[in-house]
């Protein structure tokens, strides 16, 4: 499998290292590798700040808060994905650095550790999981984000 990571900063609190973009890409390339997506993938990767994903979770969510990570899929099932040649667009991820910072103080880790968990969540998101619709989805989708988190380092 090869990725495809395209990247935008639409923010300037924090500073978008080369350390970051690596750290995104490489959270998101184990969670495809974990769940056996064989095929080459593009994913857009968007650095926000609170504003702005309050404005996009506003608009597409109807939650006028901020939130830390959104996620755009492209497909609505994995089999739509499977389907697609190669390289498949995945889909969208948007996060907000601005959140990831704050979450990642909250919870005693750095920002690196925070974006890398959300980058994670995003691409489960991607590939069609969802962890509103029952516990038992939340369950699942939360065991491989720690599954994966692990295999990454954190």
């Amino acid at each position: 499998m090869r990725l495809t990571v395209d990247f935008k900063d639409e923010q300037d609190i924090i500073e978008v290292r080369v350390a970051m973009r690596s750290i995104v890409r490489k959270a998101i390339f184990n969670t495809l590798a974990y769940e056996g997506f064989e095929k080459d993938v593009e994913v857009s990767v968007t650095f926000t700040d609170n504003e702005q994903i309050k404005e996009l979770n506003s608009q597409y969510r109807n939650k006028n808060t901020a939130t830390d990570v959104l996620s755009f899929p492209m497909f609505d099932s994995y089999d739509d994905m499977e389907l697609q040649p190669s390289p498949v667009p995945l889909g969208d991820i948007v996060i907000s650095l601005e959140r990831a910072q704050i979450q990642g103080y909250h919870l005693f880790h750095s920002i690196y550790h925070e974006v890398a968990f959300l980058a994670v969540h995003s691409t489960l998101h991607l590939l069609g999981y969802d962890h509103e619709t029952s516990k038992e989805d939340e369950e699942e989708m939360f065991r491989r984000q720690r599954e994966i988190m692990e295999i990454i380092g954190f």
